[in-house]
């Protein structure tokens, strides 16, 4: 709760207590001039007996069931007496706060002891001390006391459970934004590091193939391991940074303008990209991002299984939606022995997701003529 919220209810504690206490202090002063029993003691007393009603109720939300046990025990003496000319207001008060404050386990007992030691007290004090009801009225007076002193325990019960279940709904909100934030870190990180590996990997083992055979194309195949490395280094050191610091200075987002250095990329790896890109002008930034990584992640999964290969890749957006193909013709036929399966890592699921979460739909898998396809549907609604 908000301290500037937390002062207002003190105040109205505060201004609810005294209200009380002069209240009581005025039916201390009543005379008989209707008839009725009227509180005959010392002034003092009564004045005693006020403050001892009203003033605990300004300090009701610090000590709940400290409060409702005094107030409790005053009005009871006040009863007796035969001072009180309202149903227990400031029982009712400290009964909400215990039962919006205090567990169930304290709560409940609580009530338990209140409500008969209340309605005894009113009871006694109507019926038999100073007798102004016959014990029907005595027992009608009772039950306005019950009603009062129940009814505002209720009311402080339910509120309890309704924010007890908002709270809790929050927490589930908080766990799945900080569940789907991991996931999509998760898919930036993978996304990042498999591309600029795989592409390492794969030059790294054409410089082992051809080192003693082709120093020149083991040198180009070094420096290209060189190139990616440095790139994967300063972009992933922007991601963890933005990660770490708030106000990190972002890297340009990678759209669809992009996609020419992952097909030249991918050439150097070994792997032809022939990339058609198609009526994308005015796509939003979040859906070119996911339609790059898409990308990026086929081409990887083709640079790290099929190389060296051909790979046709196909963005258009129409009305309707928009079509990511990326297809390849498989490994040469020197490695079409270690068939080109389903990748089983998380590239296919990231694929999936980013998909999944636009609203598409995605599809994968070997192609019967040789090689492999995937195939994206991401709704255009919305997106241009």
């Amino acid at each position: 709760m908000k301290p500037r919220r937390q002062r207002h209810l003190h105040a109205l504690d505060l201004g609810a207590a005294l209200a009380l206490t002069a209240m009581y202090i005025g039916f201390a002063r009543l005379t008989a001039d209707d008839g009725q029993p009227v509180y005959t003691g010392p002034f003092w007393l009564g004045c005693l007996i006020a403050a001892m009603v009203g003033l605990p109720v300004a300090v009701r939300r610090r000590w709940p069931l400290a409060v409702l046990v005094a107030v409790l025990a005053a009005l009871a003496m006040a009863s007796l007496l035969d001072i009180p000319r309202e149903p227990y207001a400031a029982a009712g008060l400290a009964a909400y706060l215990v039962a919006l404050a205090e567990p169930a386990r304290r709560s409940v007992p609580a009530l338990a002891v209140t409500l008969p030691v209340a309605c005894g007290a009113v009871y006694i004090g109507e019926a038999v001390v100073t007798p102004a009801e016959d014990s029907r009225g005595a027992a009608g007076v009772a039950g306005l006391v019950l009603l009062v002193i129940g009814g505002a325990w209720g009311t402080g019960f339910t509120v309890r459970g309704r924010r007890a279940r908002a709270a809790r709904e929050q927490r589930r909100r908080s766990e799945r934004a900080l569940d789907e934030e991991r996931l999509r870190i998760a898919r930036e990180l993978h996304d990042i590091v498999s591309h600029n590996l795989s592409l390492i990997a794969v030059k790294a083992g054409v410089a082992g193939h051809v080192a003693e055979a082709d120093p020149l194309e083991a040198r180009a195949a070094l420096k290209v391991i060189e190139e990616t490395s440095r790139s994967a280094l300063a972009e992933m050191r922007r991601t963890l940074g933005v990660l770490r610091t708030e106000g990190t200075p972002l890297g340009p987002v990678p759209d669809l303008g992009r996609l020419d250095l992952l097909a030249e990329e991918a050439h150097r790896a070994g792997v032809d990209v022939d990339l058609t890109v198609h009526a994308v002008e005015g796509l939003a930034e979040g859906t070119q991002l996911t339609i790059y990584r898409i990308v990026q992640e086929a081409i990887t999964n083709v640079v790290r299984h099929a190389a060296p290969t051909r790979c046709r890749v196909t963005v258009e957006a129409d009305a309707p939606e928009i079509r990511i193909d990326i297809t390849d013709e498989g490994p040469p036929p020197a490695r079409r022995p270690a068939a080109h399966e389903l990748p089983g890592g998380h590239g296919l699921l990231g694929m999936r997701e980013r998909a999944m979460m636009y609203g598409g739909s995605f599809e994968a898998g070997p192609r019967p003529e040789g090689g492999f396809a995937v195939s994206v549907r991401l709704p255009a609604e919305g997106n241009q």
